[in-house]
């Protein structure tokens, strides 16, 4: 069994992709890509898996991946899940424009802010 993934979890791949796809084909976007969310997100070695909408622009709609290893990596892009949901984004969605970019990560460390977070409410602080 897995360990349980928090933010000591090693990531070692990391993709940031944004999509801006046509308004008329926003939901089927949505709806292609939903159903092999927590699928992805419960793979070994996926450290996490996130869709989430631009607050700004509701037609872009940011991917954020980051994997463990290449091994973890390629076993997702050859999953039947992930290639029935780019079947059916490429096959029903305009995408208007895409751009992503695959970082890999020589360190890793904490991403809290200069002089960190107390006295801000974070983690339940008050």
């Amino acid at each position: 069994m897995d360990k349980p993934k928090n933010r000591e979890t090693r990531t070692r791949i990391v993709y940031s992709t944004y999509y801006r796809v046509h308004p008329d084909d926003r939901q089927k976007f949505v709806d292609a890509v939903l159903p092999h969310l927590e699928y992805t997100a419960a793979q070994p070695g996926c450290v996490f898996y996130v869709f989430a909408a631009d607050l700004l622009d509701p037609n872009v709609i940011h991917l954020s991946e980051g994997w463990e290893n290449q091994a973890a990596l390629d076993r997702h892009n050859t999953s039947e899940p992930f290639l029935k949901a780019l079947r059916e984004v490429m096959e029903n969605v305009r995408i208007l424009d895409r751009q992503g970019q695959k970082y890999e990560i020589a360190s890793q460390g904490a991403g809290d802010p200069p002089g960190g977070t107390e006295g801000f409410g974070v983690d339940g602080e008050s």
